[in-house]
């Protein structure tokens, strides 16, 4: 079976923590091992989310800008790419040291189109969590800010919606080939064509939407969701929540619409799963990382 991971960058660094580089391998090392009965039997694409981590480089780029020249937002898609990228590969290359397979991570270059629509409406959640007032401390310096429920206020920054995948050939070489590949992390460096060629542009593509266009380009049979959540819930964090154990794309369409899923959170791996399904794709599980230890059960089955 081909399977689509799209690890979320919430379940690598958690709730709480700060993203230390301790805290980064301690998760991803139990990721691992989580996932690794999944990977023996299949053919596996890995995608990281780098909502949290990439936030943090946007962070450390603005604080040190007085003493070491600032790179765009793009080169540090690339970098924590390249970063996250090496630190699954090590993980699951211990967990896999008994077999012939290993993994690989391919820098991805993800084609955007430079007039979407989600560089005037920003809408990608990165970096720390912070507190009402810090909020305002920051919207008063131009940043725009979210509130994520249950959870704080964050920033977000602009989220094209992805398509093309500039490698694919590679990354479909390297899949059938019997590596574990990890493709498109953080949703893959934006790029846009040129007079000139491909040039990068400054933005945070969702790691849902790129993994759902990577499941569709190489046929994959699960898009597997990864979150910290177990489950989809309709009104969530209030006091009719309902979780949902198997939802239909008409049923997610329909709760779409209602507002139940919202954006930076739920909503973008609902329209995922929804555009996979649409073109082509079988079924997508929406779980926690905690879940898949005991195999593909548990969490949210959507189908068409």
């Amino acid at each position: 079976m081909k399977i689509v991971v799209a690890l979320g960058g919430n379940a690598l660094t958690k709730k709480g923590e700060k993203g230390a580089y301790k805290e980064l391998i301690k998760n991803i090392k139990k990721t691992s091992k989580n996932l690794i009965d999944i990977i023996k039997d299949n053919k596996v694409i890995i995608v990281s989310g780098s909502g949290p981590q990439v936030g943090a480089l946007v962070l450390q780029n603005e604080l040190s800008k007085k003493k070491v020249p600032e790179m765009p937002l793009n080169v540090l898609d690339a970098e924590l790419e390249g970063e996250l990228g090496y630190m699954i590969e090590l993980a699951l290359n211990n967990e896999l040291k008994k077999s012939k397979r290993k993994s690989v991570t391919v820098l991805t270059q993800v084609l955007v189109d430079k007039n979407d629509k989600g560089f005037k409406n920003p809408t990608k959640p990165i970096g720390l969590f912070y507190s009402e007032k810090e909020a305002e401390k920051l919207r008063k310096k131009g940043f725009k800010i979210i509130y994520q429920v249950g959870k704080g206020y964050r920033r977000v920054v602009a989220s094209p919606t992805p398509l093309e995948i500039i490698e694919i050939n590679q990354i479909k070489d390297l899949m059938e080939k019997g590596n574990i590949v990890i493709a498109a992390g953080g949703g893959g460096i934006p790029v846009y064509r040129s007079d000139k060629g491909l040039k990068g542009i400054d933005a945070v593509i969702d790691k849902d939407r790129a993994s759902s266009l990577l499941a569709r380009n190489i046929k994959a049979d699960l898009l597997l969701i990864l979150t910290d959540v177990d489950k989809v819930a309709l009104n969530y964090k209030e006091k009719n929540q309902k979780f949902l154990n198997k939802l239909s794309v008409k049923d997610a369409k329909k709760y779409l619409k209602e507002g139940h899923f919202k954006e930076g959170s739920m909503k973008p791996k609902i329209e995922a799963s929804i555009n996979f399904l649409e073109n082509g794709g079988k079924k997508v599980i929406i779980t926690s990382i905690s879940k898949v230890k005991k195999g593909l059960k548990d969490g949210t089955l959507i189908v068409k």
